[in-house]
Formats: structure tokens, C-alpha cells, sequence
């Protein structure tokens, strides 16, 4: 065969399948239905992602936030701005740490994120709609392991 010439594929094999690339189509669907879902809340995924590691750890610095967020602190700091400015976030400075602010819920972000946790749960739902509980518990841990395993610790 000419290095040159194109490999024979049969109609089966003519889509990538591999596990990063479903993945990767995986995150792009999931993060379109996000989207869509969160808008009328006026909510970005980013936003509830964010609001979501505050309810969780508590109050931030913008560094520990870029990093569970997996944004720049730059961009970490223009979203912190703009839900500082929505009331769904505040400001404080660390009383441990002259330097340091620390960034956590307010009320009104903790019930936008509730509000938001139902439209999240049907995307998630709508994903995997034959999983009963137990599945459901052994793919989140599989997940969760696999990002362990690529070296993003602390999820």
C-alpha cells in the first residue's frame, strides 16, 4: 500500500470512539445543556460552578477558587466582581492573613444556587436516565478516580 493513500474504514469505524474523545463530547453536550438550563436564571456555568465549591469548602481566597474552578485567578477575579456585585458572593479580609480576602455564599447566592441545583439534577438526570442509585454512586466514584488518577487532586 502507498504511504500516500488513504486506510479503507468501514462505516462502523468511521467516528472517533475513543474514551477522551467521549469524554470530550460529553463535556461539550453536558456544558451546552448547563447553559441552557442555568440562563434563565440568569446564571452561568461558571457561576454555579463556583457558588457550588463555596457551599461546599466555605469561604476562598480568589487563588483557592481559580484552582477548584480550574480558571485563571484573572478570570477567577472578573467573576468573583460580578457576583459580588449580584449579592451572591461577599468579601471579607482573612482575620489570619492581612493580604488575604476571603470570598464565601451569601444568602441570596446559596438560594439562587438551590434554585439552580434542580435544573442541574434534570440535565444530570436526562444524561443517564436508566441508572439506578448504586450505578449512579459507582460512575461518580469512577469519575472522580479518574480525575485522581490524571493528577487534578481535590474534587
Amino acid at each position: 500500500m502507498s504511504p500516500n493513500k488513504p486506510i479503507p474504514t468501514t462505516q462502523a469505524d468511521n467516528k472517533p470512539s475513543g474514551l477522551a474523545y467521549i469524554v470530550g463530547r460529553l463535556h461539550h453536550v453536558l456544558n451546552k445543556r448547563m447553559r441552557d438550563g442555568l440562563a434563565p436564571q440568569g446564571i452561568t456555568v461558571a457561576h454555579y460552578t463556583a457558588l457550588s465549591v463555596f457551599r461546599v469548602l466555605g469561604t476562598l481566597s480568589n487563588a483557592q477558587l481559580a484552582e477548584r474552578t480550574m480558571m485563571s485567578p484573572q478570570s477567577a477575579n472578573e467573576m468573583v466582581k460580578t457576583m459580588e456585585a449580584k449579592g451572591w458572593i461577599a468579601r471579607a479580609p482573612d482575620p489570619n492573613h492581612g493580604r488575604v480576602i476571603r470570598i464565601g455564599l451569601t444568602d441570596d447566592g446559596l438560594a439562587l444556587l438551590q434554585r439552580c441545583d434542580d435544573v442541574v439534577s434534570q440535565v444530570e438526570h436526562a444524561m443517564f436516565p436508566d441508572l439506578s442509585d448504586d450505578e449512579r454512586t459507582w460512575l461518580h466514584a469512577q469519575l472522580k478516580s479518574a480525575v485522581r488518577a490524571l493528577n487534578l487532586q481535590g474534587i
